[in-house]
């Protein structure tokens, strides 16, 4: 299966949905744009202000139009409450590999289960209906706690970029570290202990 852009994919369980991003979605992730901009300290692409969000919105949408990443906002049915985005970019099918991230969530979401939610169907999606062989993952290497968050679900650290590439809005280059699960260790492990830490039945 490879995946159709247009397609209105959404992945659901009984905690967490994750639907296409839309422009409308300004309206649900303003409030973290403006009170809470340390979210995007370590990102290449800020949303922190009302202006940096409507840009945010509209790049991912239009990344999603040239077929190039999958951006999904994500809704926590245990709060009633939108909580942030993530997506799915650097999709290759020949190679069967695709990268996960541009993560983030609001401040009161941070450290709960909803992490985990999300990244079990994704990946799911990613290594059993997209047949993906490997999910990779990047964060600054500063950047400790996402860091901790990618190792907590299983992934493999596999090194880091030196040098990288620059930060957003700072003269030095920042590191990059690179982690990943494979396929073979999605059905072996990781998925087992998501369920688990997700307890789903």
């Amino acid at each position: 299966m490879e995946f159709d852009f247009s397609h209105n994919i959404q992945l659901e369980n009984d905690a967490v949905l994750l639907r296409p991003l839309q422009y409308a979605d300004i309206d649900h992730l303003l409030y973290f744009a403006i009170n809470q901009p340390d979210t995007w300290r370590y990102s290449l692409v800020r949303a922190n202000g009302k202006e940096n969000m409507v840009n945010y919105i509209a790049s991912a949408i239009k990344s999603r139009e040239d077929k190039m990443q999958f951006p999904f906002i994500v809704f926590d049915k245990r709060t009633n409450s939108y909580s942030g985005c993530t997506r799915f970019y650097d999709i290759n099918f020949i190679h069967k590999t695709l990268q996960l991230g541009y993560t983030w969530y609001g401040e009161e979401f941070r450290g709960t289960v909803l992490n985990k939610q999300c990244k079990f169907l994704l990946l799911q999606f990613a290594f059993e209906e997209l047949n993906i062989e490997r999910v990779e993952f990047r964060a600054d290497s500063n950047n400790a706690r996402s860091i901790a968050a990618m190792k907590s679900i299983g992934c493999v650290v596999e090194g880091v970029m030196r040098s990288h590439m620059p930060t957003y809005d700072n003269p030095t280059r920042r590191d990059t570290i690179v982690l990943s699960i494979l396929r073979n260790e999605w059905f072996e492990t990781v998925k087992q202990n998501l369920q688990a830490a997700i307890a789903i039945i």
